[in-house]
């Protein structure tokens, strides 16, 4: 079962997977056909039980067979791979405690590690914005950084990518992925495709360019490191066929939108989607990237593109050499993961989408997958704020934009997008248009290969004109880093005043870009830019007319570039070369270099510090949470309960439980930066759990989710200190929730936060796949209600839980003991797809079961 593939210097080995599996191949998904390689790979042994799997699943188009996956290699970012460093540091003394070495806690494949998180957008409007900015990054976040440093010297094969060298999916996409490498195995060279894993949700951009990976916590990561495969229920494929060719001026922003609505109306919930049909070549890579990179708001956890021309021209467009190039088409080719658009294989499901119909879209005010006609946002914006709109205060108007934000990976790693903008920017400077003062304006490219595309085009300046100057090369606005807003915004908020959010990012939950901004609408580029001349939303906005500086009335129609524009621009300036020469002179960050780090095995914790604190749950011999209890209810919450919601990532107020407290230890009050930052210090985390305005507790009608109440005294206090009440009394304690709880970021503090409330359990209507494993990851039993069981519970009820005996899928016996009435019996599932799972609950969690792997090897 072995391939031979010439190369310009010999010969490589690669797997034959039609002579493995026979005539049937073709008629698999590609992230099957990819798995079976790696199965044949990796884990030879196991082999025939995937192909009969695999058969049977052509048959049926679903399976309940566990596989293991093991990916070439791991990508993290600052503020994932911080709380894993802790955890790992957390590990290494524990080894050491117990008489071993901690260096036998090395990871087994190789990590990247960007650091894009933690930028916030302080300055801007001005030349000297980025540079301050990333000034303010590194006097906030030395402590950190020096953990991530440490782990460089003392964690083969983790590489950190400093500061501005730009966001991790950007960077795997021109830097990182090869699509397929080469790999040496008992003395001969191998061709093997590209697979991953990454700890942040939307790691599935880099299935755009052929390359399988998904999103996971931090917890299934660290396991990954240490030699655990990915043990996964062999997964449904869902298929959609694009057909037909986007209309002019429609961008890839918009239709990563539609297909965002259309994906969540048809209920997709953690399987894996593969696009097909003949519509697939008609997009470029960058427009592939940008769909797939929404896979998590689609529900999805991959948004797959198989490998074809667009794949080879885009690795050559960003500099890969011509020989590799050749390697990766000749076997793909032999492979047979070579995209044939008239090819329909086997899925679980089909969905068609007819891109000739997809129009330049919004999505708001408050979900990404709520899908909106321009001229619809103002009136959604009224509906969702419970008032229509007639002034405002202080001269800012309802509706009013108070950031507008280029931003994200999602769409500032494609230079078309990024020339669409900056075409706005020029029509609207000929025109000397800008946006009103109340508008918070900022260009945070994925890539600091964007920067010189747009400087040799003459269309950097033309944003620097209007507002929107680089800020830094991070995630910023996207993720929360936006910064204070323009102080009449604020006050005007304060007052009452409407305003909403308008950035070309992936989310707009309430309360993510920033704390006063309860909505949001995502949007492509230019209509960021254009839109943002107006400064709110109104009706037909496009029709909308302005004074010129000549006096002339002008449309905002007339501002959006045209596609042969946006090319011409693209084509011009373009270079190859950009993208390996702005990456390498980004990585000779001069503040990074000279940062002083610890070089020892263990890291030496600082009893003083508020950002690294050694956390209580890395320990060996940790309890397991399952068996038979009786629960009082912690939390009860309703539907969409993200995990910017559970763990927020903004700002820690001052008056805050989790700012009080850092106060107290020593901190600021004017500056205790954002709660992304202090995922090192488990303190911190646990008291600003639910510190969302929008996180409501039904257990107190509603109020706010970071108090609950004590059952036996009927006390109101911190979530924290309640849960700690409960724990001291030895009682059991369940969160309630309602439909897609844990959606969102990968957050593993969103777990690691209710595990150390004590809490056994979370029942839920359904959960977010990445959610659900980070809690198995910390050893709590994630349960799914049935749709006819009622989520009402009081404060004074008793939840009766059966869960000594666990199985993928099984019944959990529930009791629902209400206060006032008879108690009701209920066959609830565990959201458990694998042994491996399993085990890891028995375990207590997977940082035990790492502990005990190594303290006994």
């Amino acid at each position: 079962m072995v391939l031979r593939i010439a190369t310009a210097d010999g010969f490589v080995n690669a797997v034959d997977l039609s002579s493995a599996f026979g005539a049937d191949l073709l008629r698999l998904p590609f992230v099957h056909r990819i798995l079976l390689e790696n199965i044949a790979r990796r884990a030879p042994d196991r082999l025939p039980a995937a192909i009969d799997a695999l058969k049977l699943w052509l048959v049926s188009g679903t399976s309940d067979a566990e596989i293991d996956f093991h990916p070439s290699r791991v990508l993290m970012h600052d503020t994932t791979c911080v709380p894993a460093l802790v955890d790992i540091a957390a590990m290494r003394e524990a080894i050491a405690e117990a008489g071993g070495d901690p260096s036998r806690l090395t990871p087994v494949l190789p990590v990247d590690v960007s650091v894009d998180h933690s930028v916030g957008v302080d300055r801007y409007g001005s030349t000297d914005a980025r540079s301050f900015n990333m000034l303010r990054e590194m006097e906030r976040n030395s402590e950190r950084y020096r953990l991530m440093k440490w782990a460089t010297a003392a964690l083969p094969g983790v590489t950190v990518h400093p500061p501005g060298t730009g966001i991790m999916h950007t960077i795997n996409l021109e830097q990182l992925a090869t699509v397929v490498r080469l790999e040496e195995r008992d003395g001969e060279r191998w061709a093997v495709p590209d697979t991953l894993i990454g700890t942040d949700s939307h790691t599935p951009m880099i299935n755009g360019i052929g390359v399988l990976a998904w999103g996971v916590g931090g917890l299934e990561a660290e396991s990954v490191f240490f030699g655990f495969p990915v043990a996964i229920r062999l997964p449904d494929v869902v298929g959609v066929q694009l057909k037909g060719r986007l209309p002019a001026g429609v961008l890839s922003t918009d239709l990563a939108l539609e297909v965002t609505h259309l994906l969540r109306s048809h209920q997709i919930s953690g399987e894996f989607v593969e696009f097909f049909g003949d519509g697939v070549s008609t997009l470029t890579a960058g427009d592939r990237a940008v769909i797939a990179n929404m896979a998590p708001e689609y529900g999805a956890s991959t948004g797959f593109f198989p490998i074809d021309a667009q794949t080879i021209a885009y690795l050559s467009q960003t500099g890969r050499t011509n020989e590799h190039c050749t390697l990766v088409e000749d076997a793909a080719k032999a492979m047979g993961l070579w995209f044939d658009p008239q090819a329909a294989p086997r899925y679980t499901r089909l969905i068609e989408l007819d891109l000739a119909k997809v129009r330049p879209l919004l999505a708001g005010p408050r979900r990404p997958q709520d899908k909106l006609p321009l001229e619809q946002a103002v009136g959604a914006l009224e509906l969702a704020s419970g008032r229509e709109f007639k002034g405002g205060t202080g001269g800012i108007p309802d509706g009013a934009i108070a950031i507008a934000a280029v931003t994200s990976c999602t769409n500032t790693s494609d230079q078309r997008l990024l020339a669409a903008a900056g075409l706005v920017a020029r029509k609207a400077n000929a025109l000397g248009l800008r946006p009103p003062h109340w508008v918070k304006t900022s260009l945070a490219p994925g890539s600091p290969a964007a920067e010189l595309f747009l400087k040799r085009s003459g269309l950097l300046a033309e944003l620097n004109a209007i507002g929107f100057g680089i800020v830094g090369h991070g995630c910023t606005t996207c993720i929360g880093n936006s910064g204070p807003l323009q102080p009449d915004m604020e006050k005007a908020i304060a007052e009452g005043t409407v305003a909403a959010a308008l950035l070309s990012g992936n989310r707009n939950f309430p309360g993510r870009v920033h704390s006063s901004l309860q909505f949001g609408f995502l949007a492509s580029p230019p209509l960021v830019v254009a839109l943002s001349l107006i400064g709110k939303f109104s009706p037909e906005p496009m029709s909308r007319e302005m004074a010129g500086k000549d006096g002339a009335a002008v449309c905002l129609r007339d501002l959006i570039p045209s596609d042969e524009e946006i090319d011409a621009v693209v084509r011009e300036f373009s270079r190859p070369e950009d993208f390996g020469l702005a990456f390498r002179q980004a990585a000779e960050n001069k503040a990074w270099h000279e940062l002083a780090a610890p070089t020892s095995p263990t890291f030496p914790w600082d009893d003083a510090s508020t950002y690294i604190r050694r956390p209580p749950f890395a320990a060996a011999g940790t309890a397991n949470r399952l068996g038979t209890y009786s629960a009082h209810p912690l939390l009860a919450l309703g539907d969409d309960m993200t995990t910017d919601h559970i763990s927020p990532a903004g700002q820690i107020g001052a008056e805050s439980y989790a700012g009080r407290h850092l106060v107290a230890a020593g901190d600021s009050a004017d500056d205790l930066n954002v709660y992304a930052a202090r995922r090192g210090n488990w303190e911190a985390m646990v008291r600003g759990l639910f510190d969302n305005r929008t996180a409501g507790n039904l257990l107190l009608d509603g109020r706010a989710a970071s108090t609950t109440i004590f059952a036996p005294t009927l006390e109101e206090g911190a979530l924290w200190d309640v849960a700690e009440r409960y724990r001291r009394e030895g009682r059991s304690v369940v969160i309630i929730a309602g439909e897609r709880y844990g959606a969102g970021s990968s957050r593993d503090w969103a777990a690691k936060g209710v595990a150390l409330l004590g809490v056994r359990a979370v029942i839920a209507r359904s959960f977010e796949r990445i959610h659900r494993t980070n809690l198995i990851g910390m050893g709590v039993l994630p349960i799914v209600l049935p749709a006819d069981q009622s989520l009402r519970v009081g404060a004074l009820d008793l939840i009766d839980v059966e869960a000594d005996i666990v199985v993928p899928r099984g019944q959990i016996r529930l009791t629902w003991k209400k206060h006032l009435g008879e108690p009701q019996l209920t066959a609830g599932r565990a959201a458990v797809e694998t042994e491996q799972e399993v085990e890891t609950l028995r375990r207590g969690g997977m940082i035990p079961q790492i502990l005990s792997r190594r303290l006994n090897a």
